[in-house]
């Protein structure tokens, strides 16, 4: 099974199982404007998902830390630009978001 998305006029293709689960979250992440200032495979405002994969790849607690940050921002990691708190994500979306970061190795 293959899932083309499109963010930002970048493509990719998804493949197997994890066709379904990535572009429900895409869809999750458009709708939810994450797609302002990331996309999966380039830095635009903040850095690519790509990217927020790697650094925290390997660490235990990567998930949550990450879903706590979609709800209530941050600054310092990724430069002098800070995340805004996302306040329209809630908490079950905030960590279907993180969780899925986190496999765009």
């Amino acid at each position: 099974m293959k899932c083309w998305v499109v963010s930002a006029g970048l493509g990719f293709v998804l493949t197997g199982a994890g066709a379904a689960f990535g572009a429900d979250e895409m869809a999750l992440a458009q709708s939810k404007n994450c797609l302002a200032c990331h996309t999966v495979n380039a830095k635009v405002v903040g850095p690519s998902f790509k990217e927020v994969a790697a650094k925290y790849a390997g660490q235990k607690d990567a998930a949550s830390l990450l879903a706590s940050k979609i709800m209530s921002g941050g600054g310092g990691v990724w430069g002098p630009i800070p995340m805004p708190a996302n306040l329209q994500v809630d908490a079950a979306e905030a960590k279907r978001l993180a969780d899925w970061i986190l496999t765009l190795k």
